[in-house]
């Protein structure tokens, strides 16, 4: 049976839309966070998880940092484009000038997370 989740906050458009969502209905296996800020600089310190997340970047852009050390990178991710962490991959990111709308897909149905910094 399929289930519709309505937004928390009564808003029905798209717009300024951040919130969080675990074990999902129907057997999803996934968890979600969406997120929109139009601050630049901001976003989660350095973590992992024991599965991928995957960033669909609907609007503005981040620099993410992806690994740890002397093997750390850093990307610019832009509306309109993915970008998938590994598993078990230190990651985090800042937001850019104008800010950032993005769903970030956990391969998993609980937020597992841990903390680096």
């Amino acid at each position: 049976m399929e289930t519709l989740i309505t937004r928390a906050d009564g808003r029905e458009d798209g717009e300024e839309w951040t919130e969080n969502y675990e074990r999902l209905p129907g057997g999803a296996g996934i968890s979600i966070i969406l997120e929109s800020t139009t601050k630049e600089g901001v976003g989660p310190r350095l973590h992992r998880h024991p599965y991928a997340e995957t960033f669909i970047i609907r609007r503005g852009s981040a620099t993410f940092t992806v690994g740890a050390g002397e093997d750390a990178r850093h990307i610019i991710g832009r509306g309109g484009q993915v970008l998938v962490v590994p598993a078990q991959t230190p990651h985090r990111f800042r937001t850019g000038p104008g800010g950032y709308e993005a769903v970030h897909i956990h391969a998993n149905s609980e937020f597992v997370t841990e903390w680096l910094e």
